[in-house]
């Protein structure tokens, strides 16, 4: 799959038509106002509408999500034929974590309504914290080692050649040792029998998460053909982290969320599950790129000719919101945190060269996929700032105007955002229903400020939002190509 650079023209394409809007939009507001002020009304109908469908999606998401934590998964796996014969084999990649983060996730997944002897634990660590993970290694194999089938134990090597040191070369690298493992110890398992999930180290999953994985994986229609996404939470210390992070976590949670109604065109992201087939099939993860988690999907829809898909499980996984030492420090590690997420634009000129390449893949398919990539990147680094500040901006220089259109426009677009702040009341009070218990270290009055946080949303938005996405569009337009920034755990 090409690397950086290889691709200089679709490289640039999505942060040129960022800052090809923004600069329009300002320079237009001076020298011909009344075009951007008809583009903004137009903008902002089509987000108006985009939240309305957004809305609907995300109810709908949330039902299933709502009646899935109440579903005995279990008792429906056991009416499969065979419904023993799956193992899960989990990915717990580490660099600096306390021990207490590591054990905490092992004590979910031991806690989980599946047999833990069918269950391989990867602790896979880096060269680069070699005490410290051979430490905590011993701790969590004592503790564990007669909880699951076998915890196995991999150490990244350091300055591996064509290599970006980050969470992908570390995946790739355990996944070949396993892959070893594998083969000497359990040459009874069929691969096809292998279901993994790559979590992240501070995941606590829920208590049917992987009895409800097989039974997906046993009643889906080719199975080794699709991944897995649950519904990814940031809140195992939401009630302890800052108002910005809290708003930004549910923004992402939401997303994700309404995307799982929308299986046709999801991703995976963050912690999910996939076949170790289609691992095997297209070499593991990718080791010199950033965005391992989706960029392992679309390896997988490239090497079988589009014919691969994400299945939604509606059952939480739980992580943790990021942490500073202070206030300042976790913005700074919030926006951190965004531009990683947001350097996901980097699939768009490995998606244009490959389709441009095989044939095999449906046209529709290819159109579908590019437009809502290159969309979805475009509206997450421009939406806010046109709504909530340029869009004022050639009101404010044309406010001498006779035009019909400058004078009403103040009134359209106050009626638009009105209707529009509806999607942002009924998302508050959605976040209520998916908070875990307040802890008793939290005074009660906590709650009033989960319900007044969400007026900082066009703040939010806008700094953590459309700012880390304009950032990573413009290093990948003029190749200072991001690095891995691991998110610091912390409780």
């Amino acid at each position: 799959m090409p690397t950086y650079g290889q691709n200089r023209k679709w490289e640039i394409l999505p942060g040129a038509l960022v800052w090809s809007t923004l600069i329009l939009a300002i320079v237009l507001s001076f020298v011909a106002p009344i075009i951007p002020v008809v583009f903004i009304i137009v903008f902002d109908l089509y987000w108006f509408f985009r939240i309305v469908y957004f809305t609907i999606f995300l109810m709908l998401s949330w039902r299933e999500y709502k009646q899935a934590i109440k579903h005995d998964w279990l008792a429906d796996l056991k009416k499969q034929k065979d419904w023993n014969k799956l193992y899960h084999l989990v990915f717990l990649p580490t660099y600096k974590e306390s021990v207490e983060i590591i054990r905490e996730t092992l004590y979910s997944i031991a806690a989980a309504s599946y047999s833990k002897e069918k269950m391989i634990i990867v602790l896979a660590g880096e060269g680069r914290d070699h005490a410290h993970f051979q430490k905590n290694a011993a701790i969590i194999s004592q503790e564990f080692g007669k909880t699951f089938k076998k915890i196995i134990v991999t150490e990244h090597p350091v300055n591996l050649p064509n290599e970006i040191p980050g969470k992908g070369s570390n995946l790739n690298y355990s996944a070949g040792e396993v892959k070893k493992a594998l083969e000497s110890e359990f040459t009874d398992i069929p691969v096809e029998d292998i279901v993994v999930s790559s979590f992240d180290v501070d995941t606590a999953v829920h208590t049917s998460y992987f009895a409800c994985l097989a039974f997906l994986y046993l009643t889906t229609p080719n199975p080794t053909h699709a991944s897995y996404q649950p519904v990814v939470l940031f809140s195992n210390n939401i009630w302890t982290s800052r108002a910005p992070v809290r708003i930004a976590a549910f923004g992402t949670i939401f997303w994700l969320l309404a995307e799982l109604a929308r299986s046709d065109r999801l991703w995976t992201f963050s912690s999910h599950s996939m076949p170790w087939k289609m691992l095997l099939d297209v070499g593991f993860w990718q080791k010199d790129i950033v965005s391992e988690d989706s960029r392992i999907f679309l390896q997988a829809f490239l090497h079988y000719h589009g014919d691969y898909r994400v299945v939604p499980i509606f059952l939480p996984v739980s992580m943790d919101t990021v942490v500073g030492t202070n206030y300042w420090e976790s913005l700074k590690a919030l926006y951190k945190q965004q531009r990683r997420w947001a350097w996901g634009v980097e699939h768009f000129p490995v998606m244009v060269a490959a389709f441009q390449k095989d044939k095999l893949i449906p046209l529709n398919k290819k159109i579908k996929y590019l437009f809502n990539h290159i969309e979805g990147m475009y509206t997450w680094a421009t939406a806010p700032i046109l709504i909530f500040a340029l869009g004022y901006l050639p009101l404010w220089v044309a406010s001498g105007s006779d035009s019909a259109i400058i004078h009403a426009a103040p009134f359209t677009l106050e009626w638009i955002m009105r209707l529009a702040m509806g999607g942002a009341f009924l998302t508050a009070a959605l976040s209520l229903t998916m908070l875990p218990p307040r802890p008793k270290t939290v005074k009660p009055t906590a709650w009033i400020l989960m319900i007044i946080q969400w007026l900082l949303l066009p703040i939010t938005f806008t700094v953590f939002g459309a700012a880390p996405a304009i950032d990573a569009q413009t290093r990948l337009m003029i190749g200072k190509y991001l690095g891995f920034n691991v998110t610091k755990k912390s409780r």
